[in-house]
């Protein structure tokens, strides 16, 4: 913090509008994981409500069917393909704008993405992604396979109540 003028540098910003325990790399990491897909996962089911009572027709995607492939490509595969497409763009602009903006960034990068399917899906996602590239850049401290790991089982989790959905028909 600028002592001087009382103000948050910019740099550092999105520790002081996020919950600090996102940083805390040195907790146990499935406690780590739970917190933080809370963290992801409440705010969007927020969203999503209100986003559904908005819309004349609530924003539903299509993910080809039901059952357990479609579950396993949800719950498995899209978190680790997601990660795997998210980190580049999220480190070249922390590596260029810092940590804030390449959260911001990456979050509305990621929520226009999922809005090409359907359209206020974005509106929905795009906290998620938000609590996700806040995570990959705090794990990337310890490494960056820690760091992806850690993503990719909070999306997992994310994803894991959609495909429950889809599951159970």
């Amino acid at each position: 913090m600028d002592a001087s003028r009382g103000r948050v540098p910019a740099s550092q910003l999105h520790r002081r509008l996020l919950p600090s325990f996102l940083f805390d790399t040195g907790q146990p990491k499935l406690a780590y994981i739970a917190k933080a897909w809370l963290l992801a996962f409440l705010p969007s089911a927020a969203l999503a409500v209100l986003v559904s009572s908005l819309a004349e027709s609530p924003p539903a995607p299509d993910f080809g069917g039901t059952g357990p492939v479609v579950f396993g490509l949800l719950v498995l595969f899209a978190p680790v393909l997601e990660t795997f497409l998210m980190v580049p763009p999220l480190l070249l602009m922390n590596r260029f704008l810092g940590p804030a903006p390449a959260i911001a960034g990456s979050s509305l990068l990621w929520g226009a993405l999922h809005s090409w399917q359907v359209p206020l899906w974005g509106l929905i996602v795009w906290w998620p992604f938000l609590i996700f590239s806040a995570i990959l850049l705090a794990w990337r401290e310890k490494s960056l396979a820690t760091a992806m790991v850690m993503v990719i089982a909070v999306h997992a989790l994310q994803n894991g109540v959609a495909g429950l959905g889809l599951l159970l028909g």
